[in-house]
């Protein structure tokens, strides 16, 4: 089986949810800041209704209604990636059809979190929800939030599927990714910003990122600087980002890059619970990892 070796570009973000200041959804917000992304920090996709769009705290309708706004504002420029895993393969595949239905180019598809299936539960997860739509399929593999790795042996064998294309990689095992990487032709991602340039150097594509929402013209700038072979230039990006690819994860993610995008005058709002909203001193430091990166927040 060959797929397209990038079949989502290089650069993605997995982007917050706007909410308005009570908590509900802000699709005008999400239109306008899908936009920012794609036309100022040069995504060539966006991930919709992933953790850091805080995908456990809206509902299926919400999740509908702004991957709709989204498609619209910017899907004749970047493809759009829908978050629908869960640990529920039915409702999976519930919300991969209504993707499908809504115009997502592609699925983003976690393994099964909490009920730590074995890799025959994980396998078929996978490959029934491949299954059941036509879209490309990202498969998520982020054993220290979901509980359960995606093994070696498991992504070749769903690596077989025609529309399982991608892995998100956040396992934090290069070795393991590595021997991934030589018996498929999986695209692979990586899932933490600051392991992009050493997932590129055995053969990965590029990011989805966090802190991209701010880095993002500086990772895209490191991707292709490595692509053409400037390994020195990418080595400097790739230092030069590290304060703010690192420092987004001090608190969760989300909490970090709303509270940036609010200094920024750009749509985000508050968090839903059972995150908060980042203080002053969280916000602050933020301030001081964006200045180490040569960014201003």
């Amino acid at each position: 089986m060959t797929h397209d070796p990038r079949p989502f570009g290089r650069l993605l973000t997995a982007m917050v949810t706007p909410f308005t200041a009570d908590g509900s959804l802000d699709l005008d917000g999400a239109a306008r800041l899908a936009a920012h992304l794609v036309d100022e920090q040069r995504n060539d996709a966006l991930v919709i209704s992933g953790t850091t769009g805080e995908s456990p705290t809206t509902t299926d309708a919400e999740k509908d209604a702004l991957l709709r706004v989204v498609v619209e504002a910017v899907g004749d420029r970047a493809r759009i990636v829908a978050g629908v895993g869960t640990n529920n393969t039915a409702h999976t595949i519930e919300l991969a059809h209504a993707a499908e239905k809504a115009g997502a180019h592609g699925l983003l598809v976690v393994t099964p979190y909490y009920n730590k299936p074995p890799q025959a539960g994980v396998e078929r997860h996978f490959t029934s929800v491949a299954d059941s739509t036509g879209l490309p399929i990202m498969a998520y593999d982020i054993p220290h939030r979901a509980g359960t790795a995606i093994a070696t042996e498991t992504l070749c064998r769903i690596a077989e599927h025609e529309r399982i294309v991608a892995v998100k990689d956040a396992k934090g095992d290069l070795i393991a990714s590595s021997w991934v990487l030589a018996r498929t032709d999986l695209a692979y991602y990586s899932g933490d910003d600051a392991a992009t340039l050493p997932l590129l150097s055995i053969g990965g594509v590029g990011l989805v990122g966090t802190s991209t929402h701010f880095t993002g013209s500086l990772a895209k700038d490191m991707i292709e600087a490595f692509e053409r072979g400037d390994t020195a230039a990418a080595l400097a990006l790739h230092r030069r980002a590290m304060p703010l690819f690192t420092g987004i994860f001090r608190s969760p993610g989300t909490m970090l890059v709303k509270a940036g995008l609010n200094a920024l005058g750009l749509p985000a709002g508050p968090v839903r619970s059972p995150l908060v909203d980042a203080g002053d001193e969280e916000l602050n430091q933020l301030r001081q990892d964006a200045a180490a990166a040569g960014l201003v927040l």
